[in-house]
């Protein structure tokens, strides 16, 4: 299957499955007319295969175009997690696949404490991954943990850029996004 065919599947199950138009409070606080829930897309068994395809595909060609050796990659719980397995599996047929990891939204609160689960490493170079883009926010706070915790971060990997601020806010901090979809071009 193409590439164009790929991204015109994940369309269609995305407008089917996760796009909502209405009046929506976002997690931001922010009133929308549009809701995307890309969880319900990630983890449906075709959709998580088309995006482990299309992402592990973007991701491969954003290493190759930075010249970049890259470890890992993990997000915010839980809108990063189906995305972020979906594209490590894919990656297993390569030479040099993705591990993956998750962060918690806070430390955890018994054992080791840790806010970072997973195949993540100190001084690994990651992929940051979020299911949709407003405000930036979650991306932000996941980039904070995971610089903390002394990874390097490469680049975003966003399912869904909601074209509200979030796709700058994040390049502000020097982490170029590479989105799959953008409002324009899911909503096209």
């Amino acid at each position: 299957m193409s590439n164009d065919d790929i991204r015109a599947q994940l369309k269609a199950l995305l407008l089917k499955k996760s796009v909502r138009t209405g009046e929506f409070t976002l997690a931001s606080g922010k009133t929308s007319d549009l809701y995307i829930d890309c969880r319900v897309t990630a983890m449906d068994p075709m959709g998580a295969n088309l995006i482990g395809q299309l992402g592990w595909e973007t991701v491969q060609a954003e290493i190759a175009h930075r010249g970049l050796d890259v470890q890992a990659i993990g997000g915010m719980t839980l809108g990063a997690d189906p995305i972020s397995l979906a594209v490590g599996m894919t990656s297993a047929t390569d030479d040099k696949p993705l591990q993956v990891f998750t962060v918690r939204k806070e430390p955890k609160g018994h054992g080791k404490g840790k806010q970072i689960e997973g195949n993540f490493s100190e001084g690994d170079t990651i992929v940051i991954v979020d299911d949709v883009i407003t405000t930036g926010g979650s991306t932000i706070k996941a980039m904070d943990v995971i610089e903390a915790a002394g990874g390097k971060i490469a680049f975003a990997l966003v399912l869904v850029d909601r074209e509200e601020g979030g796709r700058e806010a994040i390049e502000a901090r020097g982490v170029p996004v590479v989105p799959l979809f953008s409002r324009s071009t899911l909503l096209d």
